[in-house]
């Protein structure tokens, strides 16, 4: 049996982790999240083997992966690796172990998967639907237009404050992973739907208080990223478009009609905020399949 104070010690090891992934690597809160969960299955799956995270061996960490199979996707899986890599590297900086058992561990090679965009139509009917005779309508119509025309991520916008917003010059400042700052230009329909969200609607939304944040809920509090996930859902069904919704679906898209407009790649990897150019290129291979399909689509001999 493991003793107590091990035990006691593995998870004080998994919290101090996790204030250095917090801290120390700048992740977002939704990849910290994961991280500790990947990371107490992994030492409750080592706490059965009676076994200190000080003293696990590659076999182990082996038997743990293959015990995920039939568990969890293969995305899933290739995360608790990493998740227990970098746990490893942790234990090494902070002097627990000397070397990594997980070091030799293969990464697991994903199958490439293209993010699925919206067309150009499908965007437009979709930033028409909210009803902007209503402080909501216009923070919806605010929140849709502003996602579309800069590519934020969903925690970014909404973590924006309203001194985020520069409406004189057009660009929204956002914090995003790595607590690195990047200012996005906006174009002159995000423009427009903000400041009517400002001027008409926001101040519907205050409720008394003095909020910082620029999207305000029904009670005049900052807006969860879940209420926006469900606002954004309901617009898709409200548009009657048949393919699944989602705040990422239209940060894709962004990128992807940029490419496809003739942005070059670097530009977009700025907007987007991505720190290695390899992430943005996906979006390349969105605009070669459309290009292929164009082509097969009208070409007299495809």
């Amino acid at each position: 049996m493991i003793p107590k104070t091990d035990k006691k010690q593995a998870y004080l090891l998994a919290d101090q982790f996790i204030n250095h992934l917090r801290v120390e690597r700048g992740l977002s809160d939704n990849t910290i999240q994961s991280y500790g969960h990947d990371l107490i299955r992994f030492l409750q799956f080592l706490e059965q083997k009676k076994i200190s995270p000080i003293k696990a061996k590659r076999d182990h960490i082996a038997e743990y992966i293959s015990s995920l199979s039939p568990l969890l996707s293969a995305r899933s899986i290739a995360r608790n690796l990493s998740a227990i890599k970098m746990f490893f590297r942790f234990l090494i900086s902070e002097g627990k172990i000397k070397d990594s058992p997980a070091r030799l561990m293969e990464t697991i090679k994903l199958p490439g998967r293209l993010p699925e965009i919206l067309s150009c139509d499908e965007v437009d009917l979709l930033l028409s639907q909210p009803d902007i005779s209503d402080s909501l309508g216009l923070r919806d119509k605010a929140m849709l237009e502003l996602l579309y025309a800069t590519g934020l991520r969903v925690s970014e916008l909404i973590g924006l404050n309203l001194i985020n917003i520069n409406l004189e010059a057009g660009y929204v400042r956002t914090i995003g992973k790595g607590s690195k700052e990047r200012m996005i230009p906006m174009g002159q329909k995000a423009i427009d739907a903000v400041k009517a969200y400002i001027s008409d609607g926001r101040a519907g939304l205050i409720k008394g208080r003095n909020p910082l944040h620029l999207f305000l809920n029904a009670k005049g509090k900052a807006i969860s990223r879940q209420g926006f996930w469900k606002i954004i859902k309901r617009y898709g069904v409200m548009a009657g478009i048949k393919k699944k919704i989602t705040p990422h679906r239209l940060r894709h898209s962004f990128a992807s009609h940029l490419l496809e407009g003739g942005a070059d790649l670097r530009s977009v990897q700025v907007m987007l905020g991505h720190a290695d150019i390899s992430t943005t290129q996906i979006y390349t291979h969105v605009s070669r399949e459309r290009l292929k399909h164009v082509h097969e689509k009208y070409h007299p001999r495809p």
